[in-house]
């Protein structure tokens, strides 16, 4: 079914967001979207860290955190229509998205969504830790996994603490949760389009063993428009180790946007 401005408004506690800041100095707004196994409580001290003019609206997934009870999604195309009707009552003034890993992803494919159905469209695209989606995927596919293996793997890539990993009732919550987001990452298929005419940043860690640097710079396909590669140090969860170094970065960027509106 066709989405259009006319059909959706916002709602009280709207569930597709948490730990939102609003300012009325607010001239642009920021969607962030978080890393598989995560939630929008991985964004929730970003709103006392940037400038006064950005709106911060962390999206909440289905499945975790707030909203725990709702069955997450595995594929990237059945989350598309829900997600871009939560949005598109927030869309009413210039934004721009950001996501980290699985978020990236999801934030690149939620822009071409919008560029389909002619809705608007974000300035620019930040894209953390994800390879450019062009690429082939080439990591261990690991949700359908056994679970002794999942669990393994998990401690491989270091997505949980051993604290969460060795807590039986914790990883039923979790494991669900994960296989589902790792679903939508493993079984994403690219189909080719123009390059997006907003800007992309791309930022990578330089310790990521997971993403490599060429892997981030080949987002530059993606956009007919400028492009910036930004690496920091860290590894593939560099946005919480070095999270000063990178809200500086993104508060350069957005501030030039905040500029010109």
């Amino acid at each position: 079914m066709a989405i259009s401005m006319e059909t959706v408004t916002r709602v009280e506690k709207d569930p597709w967001f948490q730990y939102v800041k609003t300012s009325r100095r607010g001239r642009l707004r920021l969607f962030c979207l978080h890393y598989a196994g995560g939630g929008a409580s991985i964004y929730r001290q970003w709103g006392t860290l940037l400038p006064p003019e950005i709106e911060l609206y962390p999206i909440q997934l289905p499945g975790r955190e707030n909203r725990w009870q709702e069955a997450p999604y595995t594929r990237v195309e059945e989350l598309m229509q829900p997600l871009a009707r939560g949005l598109l009552p927030y869309l009413d003034k210039p934004f721009v998205l950001f996501g980290h890993s699985m978020g990236a992803l999801i934030s690149f494919e939620l822009t071409r969504y919008l560029r389909r159905h002619n809705l608007p469209m974000p300035l620019h695209l930040f894209a953390s830790a994800h390879r450019a989606p062009q690429l082939p995927y080439s990591q261990e596919k690991v949700h359908a996994l056994s679970q002794e293996e999942f669990l393994a793997c998990l401690e491989r890539l270091g997505t949980m603490s051993q604290e969460i990993l060795s807590n039986e009732e914790a990883m039923e919550i979790y494991t669900p949760l994960l296989r589902a987001d790792f679903s939508l990452c493993e079984r994403y298929s690219y189909l080719a389009e123009p390059p997006l005419a907003c800007s992309i940043s791309a930022y990578g860690g330089l310790f990521d063993e997971r993403v490599s640097r060429q892997e981030m710079a080949a987002w530059n396909m993606q956009s007919n428009g400028a492009f910036v590669l930004n690496m920091f140090p860290g590894d593939h969860f560099f946005l919480q180790s070095n999270q000063n170094l990178l809200l500086q970065n993104l508060s350069q960027i957005l501030t030039r946007f905040v500029e010109q509106i």
